[in-house]
């Protein structure tokens, strides 16, 4: 499959801009290229969804989160939960890249969303934003009545390193027995920090993220080679993923990590677990986040926030 012709413009105008590698950079200036450059192409603020800033008891302090309503929702309604957790290599992003995603999951999926802007790297490295991530789904699952959820419709997912989170979230849940994860939702996840797939070579540069970045976030993120191997590190490698919730798996076509997402798909159905993938093969990773200039991206966000409501039992 040919490459999307937008897909095509905007990297063509990154190259144009004379816009630097995002490995030969420092943390910081990675952190504001990445919310320069997605700030145009998130598309509009919605206002049909209210917001609600504040902070939650974390393991190493407090952790801020964001809450997402419809404002159509019935003030009293209970809504099924998302608990989502941004992508950006363990390193970069935060809730503000995230803003118009996180909308319009809330808008489309009529779901309570809860983005969690757990602690980055290299300040905070492995395993501290899966620490973060599993004591903000747990305090969800607590309040979730509070902020108006339904504690018993609980889904967790993000993309890329939010995917991830999210993989790792749903087998603690299951280990854990408790809370109760009906549902994940993993956008073009990094689930292998010591994958050497076909598509880690394919694509290894000229579609937004290359390899050359993986290893950078992976460098800053678990510079202990022997954490890559852990499973909460790398999901694809837990002995069994038996048991944990059902999930939709999505990549892109040129996307470095498109084969150990699909890896991951298929691991879930060979253990039993019911599963969903969808490959958008003419896009790039990263593409959700590009929701106002790439229509496949609002139909991508709106496909994802539905299947989310309806496995959850709306």
């Amino acid at each position: 499959m040919a490459l999307d012709p937008t897909i095509r413009l905007l990297l063509d105008a990154a190259i144009a801009a004379g816009r630097p590698a995002l490995h030969t950079l420092s943390p910081a200036d990675a952190r504001k290229m990445m919310r320069d450059t997605r700030a145009p192409i998130q598309g509009p603020i919605l206002d049909t969804v209210s917001q609600q800033d504040r902070t939650i008891p974390g393991p190493a302090g407090q952790i801020p989160v964001r809450i997402y309503r419809p404002k159509a929702a019935a003030t009293d309604a209970k809504l099924p939960v998302l608990v989502f957790f941004h992508g950006g290599g363990w390193v970069i992003g935060d809730i503000e890249t995230h803003h118009t995603v996180c909308q319009r999951f809330a808008q489309d999926g009529d779901l309570l969303v809860v983005s969690v802007d757990y602690r980055l790297a290299p300040e905070h490295r492995y395993p501290a934003a899966v620490d973060d991530c599993w004591v903000a789904t747990q305090w969800v699952a607590a309040n979730a009545a509070s902020i108006g959820g339904d504690a018993a419709k609980l889904a967790v997912g993000g993309d890329s390193a939010g995917g991830n989170l999210a993989a790792i979230i749903a087998l603690m849940a299951r280990d854990a027995g408790a809370p109760k994860v009906g549902y994940q939702c993993l956008i073009y996840p990094a689930v292998d920090a010591l994958a050497n797939t076909g598509s880690m070579a394919r694509n290894a540069e000229g579609y937004l993220l290359t390899t050359a970045a993986m290893t950078y976030f992976y460098d800053h993120y678990a510079p202990n080679k022997a954490d890559r191997s852990d499973w909460r590190c790398s999901p694809l490698r837990a002995a069994t993923l038996a048991g944990v919730a059902p999930a939709m798996v999505i990549t892109a076509g040129f996307d470095p990590l498109r084969d150990e997402g699909a890896d991951y798909a298929r691991r879930l159905a060979a253990d039993g677990v019911r599963v969903e993938y969808v490959e958008y093969g003419s896009l790039i990773h990263g593409f959700f986040g590009m929701p106002g200039v790439l229509p496949q991206a609002r139909r991508g966000i709106t496909t994802a926030a539905q299947a989310v409501r309806e496995a959850l039992g709306g």
